[in-house]
């Protein structure tokens, strides 16, 4: 079995995918355009790479954030933040906003008349790889009859997972971000998968946390599942939510939290981007 488990959002297992037009066109299909994942020595190639199988059980472990917006299910789990919203009110799904101190993946918004009434930021972090998973999915061309301009497969290259860099990574920026969101009285969720939660659990202080999630806490962390359909598709499915604030994220990695931003100015920058493009369609 292939431990690439997707490529270009189709899973491996379905036999009758044309993966050779699937890779000549290097679609993303949760993006609907081209996969920004290009290769170093190769730009005008991408890689495609979704999810791979890891470990002794060969668990199925997402390494693309993009992956993680199939559906537009993560922002319909956040609704229920968005406590001042209003029935009539257009939602929105902005992406990349800066703010003071950082950017965030994205935003889920309420507004009226082009004037933002709440907001809830939203940010995705998936695992990193050590090593390269090309050979691997260059392996798998190679047995589904894709033409490909290297040998790739033939080298022993092996890849892992950074766990500790991912975990340690993302905690530090949901610390920096947790006080400006409650400073503001907003809600800012991180989405992951299972298998990171579980890891983060055995190796940072995570006890304190609140599960199920209070609605009143300002950082919220979801957890999804990879399951397997009868289709062979994988498909996301939320596992856990768990909940703290910004004292709380502190805890989490001892330390002492300090970025704080103005209500207004994190408006100011959502209302420039709101548009009929972003509106908010669920599939």
């Amino acid at each position: 079995m292939s431990k690439v488990l997707e490529l270009f959002g189709k899973s491996t297992a379905k036999q009758q995918a044309d993966w050779k037009q699937l890779v000549a066109s290097q679609q993303c299909i949760y993006l609907k355009k081209k996969c920004y994942k290009v290769r170093k020595s190769d730009p005008g190639t991408s890689i495609g790479t979704c999810t791979v199988a890891y470990g002794a059980k060969a668990e199925p472990i997402v390494i693309c954030p993009t992956r993680l917006t199939e559906g537009g299910q993560i922002f319909t789990d956040c609704l229920h933040l968005l406590t001042t919203h209003e029935p009539g009110n257009e939602l929105h799904v902005v992406s990349e906003v800066a703010i003071p101190g950082g950017s965030v993946d994205f935003f889920l918004v309420s507004a009226r008349d082009g004037k933002v009434k709440d907001f809830v930021g939203v940010e995705l972090q998936t695992l990193d790889t050590t090593g390269t998973v090309w050979p691997e999915r260059q392996r798998f061309l190679k047995e589904v009859g894709v033409p490909r301009r290297d040998k790739a497969e033939n080298a022993s290259t092996t890849f892992g997972m950074n766990w500790k860099m991912t975990a340690k990574t993302i905690l530090v920026q949901m610390h920096h971000k947790a006080q400006t969101f409650e400073h503001i009285n907003k809600k800012l969720v991180l989405v992951i998968q299972d298998h990171l939660l579980s890891y983060m659990t055995g190796q940072f202080k995570f006890d304190h946390l609140r599960k199920p999630a209070a609605i009143g806490d300002s950082v919220h962390l979801h957890a999804y599942g990879m399951a397997k359909a009868a289709s062979n598709n994988f498909r996301l499915s939320l596992a856990s939510r768990l909940s703290t604030d910004a004292e709380g994220m502190a805890i989490c990695l001892g330390l002492q939290a300090e970025a704080r931003v103005e209500l207004s100015l994190i408006l100011a920058a959502l209302e420039t981007k709101i548009s009929k493009a972003t509106r908010f369609r669920p599939v």
